[in-house]
């Protein structure tokens, strides 16, 4: 038992060993090829672990690991070893490789037409154009990812590799956004075909990460139970199935003025017209609404996340310094408006105290206000 062990700890060291030295600027042809000779294949759990250790014990920051993602998922390539042992009854993760095999065959056109780019810039609008809108769906499965897949793995203490790809996710959302501004301004084939195909290879490099690295991993992780529960969380209409059906509540919830039945809460919270997800004092989510229409992501997957996992590493101390300051009482709320989907979406955190001051938690209202601000004169109840 201690040979398993000391050759899984070798492996391990040598594959922080090659990473680090990327790092460090080492050739890659170099690593690539000490690499081939020393793995005939590396399971994406190893990957994890190896990311992990990187970040806690040698404290590289995860944005550097997601700037050698692309790097590494590269000299990985067709060495990860499928993890396709466990039958499934229930297999939600074919909806995710089907969406990639898809979109390798759009890539690949994309490919040829990078061989023979035309010179005629209405052409190239009008195929570029069309290709960034199939390229939108991305966006999707990334969310899918980030909001069902995710807590999957870190509740199983798999952290790294989920930050490191919702950092790279972020990337490509801004390439694309960034790749259509040039598009719809420019007149610079060049720089049009340059911002394209950038964001092209960011796209192309995550299918191969998730094929090889993420979807391996979630194999070796999961149970049929939790594939169950990431196939409710994935179909919309069963999603408030997700969990067992918890015992139900006899008699009234004292509110501060007037009672309620469970029930009554529950169709209340559903009914109001915005979103609102209570993270408790200890920073994890506990309480989401489900009304009809939701401005964000939030899937029963999310309950029981730690708050700090619930959003891309970008982002993240923006948002652990507002639960901070509501906290400490520096403030009582933080408002925040942006324009998002078409909608103008207006964003407040609260903080929660009982009738003590105790601190609760963080109370989260998200509203699409853009009909708000399109209001003008009266509409009396008589009208």
């Amino acid at each position: 038992m201690s040979e398993i062990i000391d050759n899984v700890s070798k492996r391990q060291a040598k594959l922080k060993d090659l990473i680090k030295r990327l790092h460090n600027g080492e050739d890659k042809a170099k690593i690539e090829a000490e690499f081939k000779a020393d793995f005939a294949y590396v399971t994406g759990a190893e990957i994890a672990e190896m990311e992990h250790r990187l970040v806690e014990e040698e404290g590289v920051d995860v944005a550097d690991i997601q700037n050698l993602c692309d790097i590494h998922a590269s000299i990985f390539e067709g060495s990860v070893q499928e993890m396709h042992d466990t039958v499934l009854t229930v297999n939600p993760l074919k909806e995710f490789e089907d969406f990639n095999a898809e979109l390798s065959a759009d890539l690949e056109e994309m490919e040829a037409f990078r061989e023979d780019f035309p010179t005629d810039l209405n052409l190239v609008k009008a195929y570029l154009g069309e290709k960034l809108e199939d390229l939108k769906a991305v966006e999707a499965h990334y969310a899918k990812k980030e909001n069902v897949l995710f807590p999957f793995l870190e509740a199983a203490g798999i952290k790294t590799v989920p930050q490191v790809m919702w950092g790279v996710h972020n990337n490509i959302r801004a390439s694309l956004k960034r790749a259509y501004d040039i598009l719809e301004h420019s007149t610079n084939i060049p720089m049009i075909k340059e911002y394209f195909y950038a964001t092209f290879e960011m796209i192309r490099d995550m299918v191969t990460k998730e094929n090889n690295i993420l979807f391996p991993m979630l194999r070796d992780t999961l149970r049929e139970e939790q594939w169950r529960q990431v196939s409710a969380a994935l179909n919309k209409d069963d999603v408030t199935n997700y969990q067992e059906p918890q015992p139900s509540v006899e008699g009234l919830v004292n509110m501060s003025a007037g009672a309620l039945t469970p029930n009554d809460v529950n169709a209340i919270m559903n009914t109001i017209p915005f979103d609102m997800t209570f993270v408790g004092a200890d920073n994890k989510v506990k309480f989401v609404t489900q009304g009809k229409e939701r401005i964000f992501d939030r899937p029963k997957t999310i309950i029981g996340r730690p708050v700090e996992l619930c959003h891309p590493p970008q982002s993240v101390h923006v948002v652990l310094d507002i639960v901070e300051d509501l906290r400490s009482g520096k403030k009582d709320h933080a408002d925040f408006w942006i324009n998002f989907r078409g909608q103008f979406v207006y964003i407040r955190y609260f903080a929660v105290r009982d009738e003590k001051g105790t601190y609760l938690g963080v109370l989260e209202v998200t509203q699409n206000i853009q009909p708000i601000r399109e209001l003008s004169g009266e509409k009396r109840l008589a009208d």
